[in-house]
Parts: structure tokens; C-alpha cells; sequence
């Protein structure tokens, strides 16, 4: 029985799995993103996002924790330079898994594994899509209150000005053969 087992063994030992998760994070914090299985990409999430969050807080004891679980100078400085800076106002969240379908040799579901700031493509969609979406009909508490504000919206009077034309004078255009024969002889 399972019961109470709350991660995935990934069908490893506990020090190969501690380090196949740890050369993963810092294959992400490097790339950004990587390709893997479902089942490690989801292993590997809970492994990495406490990272990020403690890399928010730069401070000697936060590094030094990072460090023990990524075991690179180079991805803990990385990832609390250039990660934790973009990240900083987002409250949880930094990966993102998108599947891909199945591996040809042992039909094994594969996805993408990503940062989420870090994907251009996406930002770039999201922003141009950031229209307000409207409902299909409009409530009737939404109708009355609009009412109201009109019945008591002080009323605008005009001010007097000079008539303005609607229609502006336009010179009528001369047919191409009344040109004026100075035009002709330049052609």
C-alpha cells in the first residue's frame, strides 16, 4: 500500500534521484527550458519552485540552502541574479508544463518544462490579447445603475458659436486634355 506517499520515486534510488533532480534544475535555470517526461517534469517542479522562492530573498543563508540542493556556483548565482529578478512580483507559479505527446521508442508521455517569464512568445500573445472580454448579456442591476447615471447627469448645455459649413468648397478638377499648353511642351 501507497498510503500517505506523497512524491514519485521516479523508480530510482534516493541519492540517484536527488541528483538527476538537481542536474535538471540547473539544466532549467540555464536553458529555461528543457524537454523530459511528465513524471520528472512534475517531480522536477516541486523540487525547483521552492528554489525560486528562496532565491526572492538574497541573502547569505537563503544561497547557501539554494547551493546545497542545486550543488553549482554558477546556476545559484544565475538563479539569484537573473530568475529571482524577473520573478520577483509573481506570488508562485514559475513553471510551466506543456506536454508534447508520446516518445517514439517506449511511447513515454514527454513535455516541455518551462519558466514562465521567460517565454517571449507567450508574453508577447498575452499581451496583444489583453482585451476586456464582454458577457453576453448585460445584467439587470448592470442596466439600472446606468440608467441612474444618466437620469442624474447634469445636463450640458451648448455654447453659441458661429455656424460652421458641413460642405467645404471644392474646385472643380480640369480634364487632362485642357491642359494649359505650358504644361504639354514640359511633358
Amino acid at each position: 500500500m501507497r498510503h500517505n506517499k506523497k512524491f514519485n520515486h521516479l523508480g530510482r534510488t534516493s541519492a540517484h534521484r536527488k541528483a538527476m533532480l538537481s542536474n535538471m534544475a540547473n539544466s532549467l535555470i540555464f536553458h529555461k527550458r528543457i524537454t523530459t517526461t511528465v513524471a520528472k517534469a512534475k517531480a522536477l517542479r516541486i523540487y525547483v519552485e521552492p528554489l525560486i522562492t528562496k532565491a526572492k530573498d538574497d541573502s547569505t543563508h537563503s544561497r547557501r540552502v539554494v547551493f546545497e540542493y542545486l550543488k553549482s556556483k554558477t546556476a545559484t548565482a544565475m538563479l539569484f541574479r537573473d530568475v529571482a529578478a524577473k520573478v520577483a512580483d509573481r506570488p508562485g507559479g514559475y513553471t510551466r508544463i506543456l506536454k508534447t505527446g508520446n516518445r517514439q521508442g517506449d511511447n513515454a508521455e514527454m513535455c516541455f518544462i518551462e519558466l514562465v517569464d521567460y517565454n517571449e512568445n507567450m508574453l508577447a500573445a498575452k499581451e496583444s490579447k489583453a482585451k476586456p472580454s464582454r458577457s453576453r448579456r448585460a445584467g439587470k442591476k448592470k442596466v439600472a445603475d446606468k440608467l441612474v447615471a444618466a437620469v442624474k447627469a447634469p445636463e450640458v448645455k451648448p455654447v453659441a458659436a458661429e455656424p460652421v459649413a458641413l460642405v467645404a468648397e471644392v474646385e472643380p478638377e480640369t480634364p487632362a486634355d485642357e491642359v494649359a499648353p505650358e504644361e504639354k511642351s514640359e511633358e
